[in-house]
């Protein structure tokens, strides 16, 4: 358990991935030999059961820490984490434990079926031994909130080089159904894994942000442009007249998407479409909020499938035939699918995402301009000749959004951040005018740079009017630049609306609060944006 605290602090504290790939190499060549499987596991989020939730640990920690709640919660507000404030709080433990990752995982799980004495009691133990450190992971593993900060790519890249497995074996055998509790490592990636089944995906590829003029990337007749739509990535696979639909975040969603049944029926076995699910009518995608909430529902009542219906439209075929494909030529694999979807003459559950006519780069510039009008954030690039990858993989494979929408907002909360950011004000909350009143419209965290943080985290210490935990209000004077790609209406936001992806783009200091926008223009562009016009 001491290794893998050490490795969560190190990787936390690191930005460079180089580093974060050595330090779990390092982990992986230190650790207890049967603590690799749950190493994999809680990095691919295959996480303990929420044991305690978090007004029991903040009671349960004031209750062992001898200090009232209020003591507590001003701690809390000053580290920003409450596992994190709990292990600093509590005495520390009596002495290093030599208990494993794997004993507490298990520990962990087995408090699942315990009353809430006896977890309570278990956890008052294991707060009596364990250093600051692990006492910070546990915490993290009891409360279900246990986050790293490295991606699978790269807890598979650093594998591969410790075990000299193929990068993608690896990847193949991690996304399928597993628990580390009953599995091993030789179960995972022997010859004979219980991963090879008919449901088992393949690891998505991704594409990179166009981070250059698009004339950089040579002759336009080697591209392939296709519409970027916002809904839900998916790998629809067909095997032996079954179905099974898998999300990128290695989750089976087969059961929300009833429509897409069907298919078993029609697609040939040994099929796998990698494609995007949208909501979508009248011969055009709907707002993906309304995906959204349809998706969040345990329920699928035939209200909410008439109010949402969904298609998928195919965009690359990973296996034909029952054969692997993906190391064909895109141009070829793009030419499979099509000859696929018209030979089923366009179901209607089953959409093709085609190809954008253009003879050269100025021609899909003015094509991009409209992709606002198509119910689209931009274009797909993808070179003619790639095969399809696993993981982000640079220079294939390119995402061209169209520039982002802008408003101006007042910050009017602020939050520390995590991370390296967990002693600074970095997550701010701002607002619109709504009449004389200003009303929160988006929260946000990410477009400044470090100088521009440390000036405003001085700024909301010096402003702070207020304070609710963790949260500061602060007097509505600095006025930020705001930038998002869409629109659509919430109930979280006491404006009704919510901003898609939003981002700071500079404070202007030229402005007053007077200079924000109001709730009156954001709703009548909102009207216009539902509609596909905006």
């Amino acid at each position: 358990m001491k290794n893998f605290a050490n490795l969560i602090f190190e990787l936390d504290q690191s930005s460079k991935i180089n580093d974060k790939v050595e330090a779990l190499i390092r982990y992986l060549k230190s650790a207890h030999e049967g603590d690799i499987i749950y190493m994999l596991g809680l990095f691919t989020g295959r996480h303990p059961k929420r044991i305690v939730s978090s007004v029991l640990m903040r009671s349960w920690a004031a209750e062992k820490a001898g200090i009232p709640m209020w003591l507590l919660e001003e701690s809390y507000a000053s580290v920003g984490d409450y596992s994190e404030t709990v292990a600093l709080l509590l005495p520390d433990g009596n002495g290093e434990t030599s208990h494993p990752l794997s004993y507490w995982y298990k520990y962990i799980v087995n408090l699942q079926v315990k009353t809430e004495a006896d977890r309570k009691h278990a956890v008052f133990a294991a707060w009596d031994i364990l250093p600051v450190k692990e006492r910070f992971v546990f915490n993290k593993l009891i409360s279900s909130t246990f986050r790293v900060s490295v991606s699978t790519q790269l807890v598979i890249r650093a594998f591969s080089q410790h075990s000299d497995i193929p990068v993608n074996k690896l990847a193949h055998r991690i996304i399928s159904k597993w628990d580390p509790v009953s599995t091993t490592i030789d179960d995972l990636f022997g010859n004979a894994s219980l991963n090879d089944n008919l449901s088992k995906p393949y690891p998505f590829s991704q594409a990179n942000q166009l981070d250059t003029a698009v004339e950089n990337l040579g002759n336009p007749d080697e591209w392939y442009a296709e519409w970027k739509w916002e809904g839900i990535r998916v790998q629809v696979i067909v095997r032996e007249g079954q179905i099974f639909i898998w999300n990128r975040n290695e989750e089976l969603v087969t059961d929300k998407f009833p429509e897409l049944a069907e298919l078993a029926h029609i697609l040939p076995g040994g099929t796998v479409i990698d494609g995007q699910i949208l909501p979508f009518d009248n011969g055009r995608p709907m707002s993906f909020g309304i995906l959204q909430n349809r998706y969040g529902r345990r329920n699928l009542t035939p209200k909410i499938l008439k109010e949402a219906p969904v298609v998928l439209f195919a965009f690359d075929l990973l296996e034909w035939q029952g054969k692997d494909c993906r190391d064909a030529p895109f141009e070829k694999r793009q030419s499979e699918l099509e000859r696929l979807v018209l030979d089923l003459n366009y179901m209607p559950m089953l959409q093709l995402s085609n190809g954008l006519k253009f003879g050269s780069w100025d021609d899909l510039k003015a094509i991009l301009q409209k992709a606002r009008e198509n119910s689209s954030d931009g274009l797909m690039l993808k070179h003619k000749s790639s095969v399809y990858q696993s993981g982000r993989n640079k220079g294939n494979w390119w995402k061209w959004k169209i520039d982002p929408l802008r408003m101006d907002a007042v910050l009017i909360y602020a939050m520390k951040g995590a991370g390296r950011n967990a002693n600074l004000f970095t997550d701010y909350t701002f607002a619109v005018w709504n009449g004389d009143q200003l009303v929160s419209i988006a929260k946000a965290n990410t477009g400044l740079k470090d100088k521009e943080i440390a000036e405003i985290d001085q700024w909301v210490n010096d402003n702070t009017v207020e304070k609710f935990g963790p949260v500061r209000t602060v007097k509505p004077e600095l006025v930020f630049e705001i930038g998002f790609e869409g629109l659509q209406r919430s109930s979280r936001h006491k404006s009704g609306i919510a901003l898609k992806s939003p981002v700071i783009l500079r404070r202007r200091t030229d402005k007053t609060i007077k200079d924000a926008d109001s709730m009156a223009a954001l709703i009548s562009f909102l009207e216009l944006y539902e509609k596909g016009h905006p």
